[in-house]
């Protein structure tokens, strides 16, 4: 264990300092734990303490003093507190208190049962006490390690001769030429001797889910409440087509959300299943809601079956599959347990794809909203495929794929065939090390608190922006110049005296009710879809509730690119809203420098600053466009062009009516593949076929499917793609981004060019 500097131990006693024969002995403990290489954390207060552990949370070891003396500032915080604190975080880092034999009777049953003994500094030896003290925080951290990052670092440190690949031989090869050894530096000596094959016994097999690969994973399915759990290598759209591999086939039907990531419609292209769509909700900003309940009754699947025409007997024809994004992008989680309840006699197999959700089941607040919920009867097989690099500790493309057993037959065997299909035979370790490390840091009461942290964050960073906005109101500011962000959220948040507790523990207050108007969908049933705080989307002025737009706004792309290039990066910019991610990573530091680089934003706009100012590359790379502007000039044409094409009536009108399935998705890839298809622009796209699916982001759904013909009643998409091309030729610099076309430059405008199928 030659890493134990890197967790310290903590000593909480207000007598370290002192001229006593207690603090000379408290001294020279810590001497002696220095000299076998611990680091040693003092802290003289129970508050210190706290303060000292919260900010070390991987200290090894913790030393408290049962006679701290309490300070006013403390607030009569006590030892016994400090403990509660710990435990309550750290079920199992050793803690020892430091008291007298005699006070030993003193000491509360509650006390009692969540140490680990006891120090008597002025009996025993300093170097006895030491030692104690690192016996316990070795046994601790030789438990921390789980089974295959363990088994990995094992076998690197052995630094064993390779006669196998990865053909760089542990990084060797990269130090015989001066661009490998700087990337042999960059990354370092671990990582590239950890990056081995599969021919390494020791560390079992992916594949067949082997030594302490399986291990890991069967860890995994207990930490995460599935009955089994598959690491997946390839990220969620992988682990997407692994469950679809192994469960449908040619000519399946299955019901799919409309809002479904781009590897569900790959599944189904590879599958050749014939897809039935359930419509979620928008409102004027864009921003994608739920699948609205009534989508689920059975009256209303078997009327989108007899109405597919790919679907050649839908009397009698079977629904195999339902996939269910769950949360949405936008943070909209659905209440899982009621989903399963409308679809429990109409599929075999339902799918949630929680590529954004992976710590609910971590936090009482998702409780019964998340696909491994508890469930006490048994209805359809549940997957839940969730992608752990986006939203817990894990490297990019780490994800895992976790089931339920229920109706619908999942047989190993067979269902590794699919996972085999989509896996490389020489896995990336460090991306399964990762998955391990990220279920041991969700496991025991660690992963509440971790989930927790990211809450608390998020609700403080909601309330500042509306005292933000209530402090602006009432400040020395131009009438014209009372304008802030808005968050979107319940209206219970904008009350600065709603309580913090309740707001972190009670899914009531980020409900959808259906009476509420915050939300903007209609028809939301009670209890049903709620907000998941972690997820904030910062609304700009522009456009009014209802879906009217403002005289004067603020497109969300330019305040999103003013960030970026102030070294914020946001996760999603919609045409005025922007999405904001406060995961396992977030520190106050950076929720506090968002807030400093939006003030400055404001400060800027309300100057009407020169763009050569805000955006110096802009204008160098387009100075016809945009040289002598200010920035509020920028915003209100920017705006005046979404206003004038009614951008929230577009966005909501572009979704409102599905075009007509010709042929499946999977013929339509046939045609895309023998070249039996011809680009043709999208202005002339309507009565044609496409062959790719055309995804805009904003809002990042697709207008239309492979397959799928635009008709008279669907004329809104060819008028939401000739406006976005039109926007891209007007506003350089700030091009929307469509999946599915080919953009082509013609006489100084851009053309999107959508693949059809030949008629």
């Amino acid at each position: 264990m030659d890493y134990l500097e890197e967790f310290p131990v903590l000593i909480i006693d207000d007598e370290l300092h002192s001229d006593t024969a207690e603090g000379r002995a408290s001294r020279e403990i810590v001497k002696e734990l220095k000299s076998d290489n611990f680091s040693v954390i003092e802290a003289l207060t129970a508050r210190d303490g706290v303060h000292a552990f919260l900010s070390h949370p991987h200290a090894s070891c913790i030393i408290i003093d049962w006679e701290l003396t309490p300070e006013a500032a403390d607030g009569t915080l006590t030892a016994a507190d400090v403990i509660t604190l710990i435990r309550e975080r750290n079920p199992k880092v050793p803690i020892f208190l430091n008291t007298e034999k005699l006070a030993i009777s003193a000491i509360p049953l509650s006390v009692i049962s969540r140490i680990d003994g006891y120090i008597w500094k002025l009996e025993d030896t300093p170097g006895f006490i030491a030692g104690h003290i690192k016996r316990a925080a070795t046994n601790y951290l030789t438990d921390i390690l789980p089974p295959f990052f363990q088994g990995l670092m094992d076998y690197v440190e052995e630094y064993r001769y390779s006669w196998h690949t990865p053909g760089h031989m542990g990084g060797v090869a990269f130090l015989k030429s001066a661009a490998g050894r700087i990337f042999y530096n960059f990354f370092g000596e671990n990582a590239l001797r950890a990056d081995l094959s599969a021919s390494v016994p020791e560390l079992g097999s992916l594949l067949d889910h082997s030594g302490v690969v399986g291990e890991a994973e069967r860890r995994a399915a207990e930490v995460f409440g599935a009955d089994r759990t598959y690491f997946v290598t390839g990220g969620t759209s992988a682990a997407n087509k692994i469950v679809w591999l192994a469960t449908v086939t040619p000519g399946d039907v299955v019901l799919v959300d409309r809002n479904c990531h781009a590897s569900v419609m790959h599944a189904i292209i590879m599958t050749g299943a014939v897809p039935v769509y359930l419509i979620p909700a928008r409102n004027e900003y864009g921003i994608i809601g739920p699948i609205h309940s009534r989508e689920f009754l059975p009256a209303v699947i078997a009327a989108k079956v007899r109405d597919c025409p790919l679907i050649e007997d839908p009397a009698s024809q079977a629904i195999r599959m339902a996939v269910i994004t769950n949360s949405t992008y936008d943070g909209i989680c659905y209440n899982a347990e009621r989903i399963e309840e409308h679809l429990w006699d109409v599929v075999p197999y339902l799918q949630f794809d929680e590529a954004w959700f992976g710590y609910a089941r971590f936090h009482p607040l998702y409780a019964g909203r998340f696909g491994m919920h508890t469930a006490d009867r048994v209805g359809p097989t549940v997957f839940a495929t969730q992608s752990t690099h986006k939203v817990l500790a894990a490297f990019s493309q780490g994800s895992m794929l976790h089931f339920k057993q229920g109706r619908g037959s999942v047989d190993h065997p067979r269902f590794n065939e699919a996972f085999m299909m989509l896996t490389s035979t020489s896995p990336q370790y460090t991306i399964i090390a990762s998955l391990d490390v990220a279920t041991k840091m969700m496991a025991g009461h660690s992963g509440k608190f971790l989930v927790e942290e990211a809450i608390e964050e998020a609700i403080v960073f909601r309330k500042k922006m509306v005292t933000v906005a209530e402090e602006i109101q009432r400040g020395p500011f131009p009438e014209e110049d009372y304008w802030w962000f808005t968050v979107w959220q319940p209206d219970c948040i904008m009350d600065q005296e709603a309580d913090d507790r309740l707001l972190r523990e009670e899914a009531g207050c980020w409900l959808l009710n259906p009476h509420d108007t915050w939300h903007g969908f209609d028809g939301i049933e009670e209890g049903y879809a709620m907000l998941d705080p972690i997820k904030v989307t910062i609304l700009t002025p522009g456009i009014r509730p209802g879906g009217s737009m403002e005289d004067r706004g603020i497109p969300a792309s330019i305040v999103t690119k003013y960030l970026r290039e102030s070294g914020i990066v946001v996760e999603k910019t919609g045409y005025y809203s922007f999405l904001i991610l406060f995961t396992l990573g977030i520190t106050k530091g950076k929720s506090g420098t968002l807030l400093a680089e939006l003030f400055r934003f404001k400060a800027l706009y309300d100057g009407n600053s020169p763009i050569e100012e805000v955006f110096p590359d802009l204008v160098r790379q387009h100075p016809a466009r945009y040289a002598g502007r200010g920035l509020r000039d920028l915003c209100q044409e920017m705006h005046g062009y979404l206003r004038d094409k009614s951008i929230a009536d577009t966005l909501r009108n572009v979704y409102a009516t599905l075009p007509e399935p010709a042929i499946t998705p999977a013929e339509a890839y046939r045609r895309l593949v023998r070249g039996e298809v011809a680009p043709v622009p999208a202005s002339d796209i309507e009565g044609k076929t496409v062959a790719a699916m055309v995804v805009p982001y904003p809002p990042g759904i697709p207008v239309i499917m492979p397959g799928e013909r635009c008709t008279p009643a669907t004329r809104a998409i060819v008028d939401y793609l000739t406006a976005s091309q039109e926007f891209d030729t007007l506003f350089p610099g700030f091009e929307n981004e469509v999946h599915g076309v080919d953009v082509v430059a013609r006489d100084g405008r851009r053309v999107y060019y959508v693949y059809c199928v030949r008629e």
